[in-house]
């Protein structure tokens, strides 16, 4: 049964090469969780998303993205150093692996969601190029009530297509990531100053 599974993983990401999926397990959970649910989810391919908002949700969601093969381990490290004294960590999940959570698992909290995204998330390090990780996640994360993906983002709080979204913009729709239900771009002033911040110490 396990080999089974993964194996239609594994397809599944070889297809991602090359296709967007059509919907994720996180957009399915959370179109049966709600009474009515309007989705806005237009997938579009890097060249028409801003490099600005690439580097910025780089910058914010997982700054060695480019460096690790699907976990921080600084980032670990230092979750487990902070843990607090009733014993919860902080998060320290890189974009590979909130990629995986998205596409085929959900948001809710377990222990076995958590193995089966760290067990899954090689895989995809190893089927999927660097590149390709990115645009499918800045393609399907939520950016807003049943916002998904960077154009419908762009549209949705700026009137705008992805690929025009200016730098502040940018940081200020990368800083909604960790809660997008919850926070909107316009009041992210102080967050969006320290990630834009970092995409000047990381040379962008």
């Amino acid at each position: 049964m396990a080999v089974c599974f993964y194996a239609f993983l594994a397809l599944s990401l070889v297809a991602m090469r090359w296709i967007t999926p059509p919907f994720t397990a996180v957009q399915i959970q959370q179109q049966l969780a709600a009474r009515s649910f309007s989705r806005r989810y237009t997938p579009v391919p890097m060249s028409r998303i801003a490099r600005d908002l690439q580097h910025a949700v780089v910058a914010a969601e997982d700054s060695r993205f480019f460096q690790h093969h699907g976990f921080d381990l600084v980032e670990i490290e230092k979750a487990v150093e902070e843990e607090d004294e009733r014993g919860h960590l902080r998060g320290a999940s890189t974009i590979t692996q909130q990629l995986v959570k998205n596409l085929f698992f959900t948001n809710y909290r377990s222990a076995i969601r958590k193995g089966l995204e760290i067990s899954v998330t090689p895989l995809a390090e190893l089927i999927l190029p660097k590149q390709r990780i990115l645009e499918l996640y800045l393609n399907v994360i939520e950016w807003g009530p049943g916002v998904y993906g960077a154009e419908a983002a762009a549209h949705y709080h700026y009137s705008v297509s992805a690929a025009r979204v200016t730098r502040d913009q940018a940081a200020r729709l990368a800083a909604v990531i960790p809660s997008p239900r919850r926070r909107r771009p316009a009041r992210m002033d102080r967050y969006s100053a320290i990630i834009l911040n970092r995409m000047r110490q990381m040379g962008w």
